[in-house]
């Protein structure tokens, strides 16, 4: 009797010693790939707005990370106690799959909104504070996850559109704006004479010490664009630094005008004004 209470003293002594190392291990585990995760994210920050875009991938992924590898070792470590303390691990690796199975079929616009998601940050088509035009919505990225990206759009309104549902995007928030100004001059106006101001007013404009900041290039004049019965249509082009085209557009019409009416040259009275949206970045 006392011999077989030594024993079974010794053999849980045993399975307990292996119990709490299966533990420690799993805790120090965890812990080393939250320090891991924290370092990844740390090192990717910077104060420039493309770090700090990087440094909001980064976050995002390094989440990722920590979600999936502490789960994976949380099941390796309860799949090791039941083993230890005798169970059959086979019936419940076999029920484990067959809820995979389930849930995947189960949770498939999930799944299919974190992937798309993991294939959005990581190939970096958009991020935190990009203006997109994207499932007929234009608007701003104000929150990005793995399962959903939110938009503010012109009206001020929250939009919310799953990743999954995310195709073509255009981003309006990459590298520079561009804009075209259209001016229809009368078709009595000579054409020369309506290209020659231009021509004055866009040099002028490139070299004003105020907005020559914002210009990355232009503004040009292109030529004539069109004619019609209400005139001839000659087109400007200008490209600004982000989100300044509006701007540069606004100030460009209001110097044309100025200068034609110092030439005393009259635009039609169905004068158009045509702009044309961010240089795109498109992804599929």
């Amino acid at each position: 009797m006392t011999e077989s209470f030594s024993q079974w003293t010794e053999s849980a002594g045993r399975i307990g010693l292996r119990l709490v190392v299966i533990a420690i291990i799993a805790v120090l585990l965890i812990r080393v790939l939250r320090v891991v995760t924290l370092r990844l994210v740390q090192a990717a920050k910077t104060p420039t707005r493309a770090g700090q875009l990087r440094e909001q991938q980064t976050r995002t992924m390094a989440d990722l990370l920590h979600s999936i590898g502490g789960t994976t070792i949380i099941v390796v470590a309860v799949l090791m106690v039941m083993r230890i303390l005798g169970f059959d691990i086979a019936p419940a690796l076999a029920t484990a799959g067959l809820l995979s199975v389930a849930l995947a079929f189960g949770a498939q616009s999930l799944l299919k909104d974190l992937i798309n998601g993991i294939f959005i940050v990581f190939e970096d088509q958009y991020s935190l504070g990009d203006m997109l035009q994207v499932n007929g919505e234009t608007g701003r990225v104000e929150h990005l996850t793995l399962r959903r990206t939110v938009l503010r759009n012109t009206a001020g309104a929250i939009v919310s559109i799953p990743n999954s549902l995310i195709g073509q995007v255009s981003n309006l928030s990459r590298d520079w704006s561009q804009t075209f100004v259209d001016i229809t001059v009368p078709a009595e106006e000579l054409v020369s004479t309506a290209i020659s101001i231009l021509d004055r007013v866009a040099t002028e404009f490139r070299n004003d010490a105020t907005w020559s900041p914002a210009l990355v290039d232009g503004p040009r004049v292109l030529g004539v664009e069109a004619l019609n019965l209400d005139g001839t249509v000659i087109r400007l082009q200008v490209r600004t630094v982000l989100n300044r085209k509006d701007d540069a557009a606004r100030e460009l019409r209001r110097r044309i005008k100025l200068a034609f009416e110092d030439s005393e040259i009259m635009l039609s009275h169905s004068h158009n004004v045509s702009l044309q949206s961010d240089k795109p970045s498109t992804n599929q």
